[in-house]
């Protein structure tokens, strides 16, 4: 049976105790869940989160890091930093990175080559703009994206490689692109990777759907061919919201 990679990005919310809350509460509640599960809270809970989840089925993710491992880099995070914390998956290249603070793929692609030397799981989110897709350029974003991203990424590496794509119309507005929609861009993905790795890492590797993702779409889109996941943000800030996403067959 297939497994799924559902995530859950806490973005910039969350005290520690609020984080520390919301991860015992989705330790008990997804005890029983077989998907890949995962929660990235903000680096300040990370260290408390860690004992929470330690041990669990819940592994410990980061929103981000920064491109070195250590240096004279004010207000980033090591990948050293990271690991001491007992993070095994990092967030690369979400559109609030690329979109908000400026990061192009040539820095995401550092950060992604960082991480796997370092045997973190990497998930590398790819996606366009409405004005990119209104333009017809859907496929062109994507392509480049996935192709900068992973420059110089070996096949040997790529099984630690979890593509997210998130059409950045659809985070944190409500709207979805539809399942069939969806799938129709991941099967692109997959044809990518195809061309850059070969059919049987396109096969492979799991790609999430990142967009407004909620319980009452999770399982419409979950079975979808080309859907392996979700990487979900405002529905994974409280347990009522995220269980039912993690556990919606």
């Amino acid at each position: 049976m297939k497994r799924y990679f559902i995530a859950g990005n806490w973005k910039m919310h969350k005290t520690i105790a609020e984080a520390v809350a919301l991860a015992s509460e989705l330790k008990d509640k997804l005890a029983d869940c077989k998907e890949k599960l995962m929660i990235a809270p903000p680096f300040t809970a990370l260290q408390a989160v860690s004992k929470i989840v330690e041990g669990s089925n819940i592994l410990l993710g980061a929103q981000n890091m920064g491109p070195e491992e250590s240096g004279a880099h004010t207000g980033e995070i090591s990948v050293l930093m990271l690991k001491d914390l007992g993070v095994r998956v990092v967030i690369l290249g979400h559109s609030e990175r690329r979109h908000t603070y400026g990061e192009n793929d040539e820095l995401i692609n550092k950060k992604v080559r960082l991480a796997l030397s370092h045997k973190l799981e990497v998930i590398l989110c790819v996606g366009e703009t409405l004005e990119e897709r209104e333009h017809g350029m859907l496929e062109n974003v994507i392509r480049r994206q996935l192709s900068e991203g992973l420059k110089g990424v070996e096949l040997s590496a790529l099984k630690d490689v979890t593509i997210a794509y998130e059409p950045v119309w659809a985070i944190g507005t409500g709207k979805t692109a539809t399942p069939e929609d969806a799938d129709a861009v991941h099967a692109f993905c997959r044809q990518v990777i195809a061309e850059m790795y070969g059919k049987d890492a396109a096969k492979a590797i799991v790609i999430q759907y990142g967009g407004s993702v909620k319980a009452d779409n999770a399982a419409a889109l979950m079975s979808k061919e080309n859907i392996d996941g979700a990487l979900v943000g405002g529905a994974s800030l409280k347990a009522e919201a995220f269980v039912p996403i993690a556990k919606f067959r």
